[in-house]
């Protein structure tokens, strides 16, 4: 089976109900989250401590799905989180496992 990765990067307004979604969803195998630090955001869109630094606070999602479950799973989030200034990229995943 084909599998994706789905990284997110997520404004701090929205991180728990996205990762709620992502939670409840039967699409998803596994995910990841942590804090990190978006670049290359609008000026006008950071607070003043963020233009001072150059950076916005984030939060990097990374989730791992069957690559048919694509167009349901980019569905769901764009119903729930129009507007919420979401970014987002697909990868393709060359191989998954567990370390036993």
């Amino acid at each position: 089976m084909s599998e994706l990765c789905l990284t997110l990067i997520c404004p701090p307004a929205v991180e728990e109900k996205l990762l709620d979604l992502l939670l409840l969803s039967p699409n998803v195998t596994f995910f990841t989250s942590t804090a990190t630090a978006a670049h290359g955001m609008a000026h006008e869109d950071l607070d003043q401590t963020e233009q001072v630094l150059g950076r916005a606070r984030a939060t990097k999602i990374q989730v791992i799905f069957a690559a048919a479950d694509k167009a349901a799973l980019l569905d769901a989030i764009r119903q729930q989180f129009s507007g919420a200034g979401l970014r987002y990229w697909v990868t393709t995943v060359a191989e998954t496992g567990e370390i036993a």
